[in-house]
């Protein structure tokens, strides 16, 4: 059955106006405003643990080789050992201390870093972060289907001379 040339035009209007109102709305874990409590911060990688708890089962051998910084704007900037990183991100509901957030894609250089670097493997598990916990002055990003929990500590404030 064919429809009459106004009908498709409404039909065509309605659902466009539906995907325009959808768009609006934070649809899914991420919106696009970033929490007053990661915005700002920076951060340097201290342990990744397995997420049932166990001890860490990596440890940079320099945490200040593997830093990642939130910008107040939606962007970060990662160091990922001799390489640089940056994107975006984004968070969803929280109390301040927890909640969803996302990261990524992230664009980096691609130097060669020597074999026992991690950066490569940590710039791959940003991408699969989903949410976060701050809990004794550490921040905790727990990876997609339990693949592991990043710790992270205060990026120490530069030293002024």
């Amino acid at each position: 059955m064919k429809l009459p040339h106004s009908v498709r035009i409404f039909a065509i209007c309605v659902v466009g106006a539906v995907v325009a109102s959808c768009e609006s709305l934070s649809v899914g874990p991420y919106p696009t405003q970033p929490p007053a409590n990661l915005a700002g911060t920076s951060w340097r990688l201290v342990a990744t643990r397995a997420t049932d708890g166990a001890p860490a089962t990596g440890t940079p051998d320099d945490p200040s080789k593997y830093t990642l910084t939130f910008g107040k704007d939606g962007r970060v900037a990662a160091r990922l050992d001799c390489n640089r990183g940056a994107g975006t991100w984004r968070s969803g509901p929280g109390d301040g201390t927890s909640g969803s957030v996302g990261i990524g894609p992230l664009a980096s250089t691609r130097a060669s870093c020597p074999p026992s670097s991690q950066g490569e493997k940590l710039a791959a598990d940003l991408g699969s972060v989903r949410s976060y916990l701050i809990a004794d002055r550490r921040l905790n990003l727990s990876l997609l289907e339990d693949n592991g929990i990043l710790v992270w500590e205060p990026l120490p404030p530069p030293v002024r001379r």
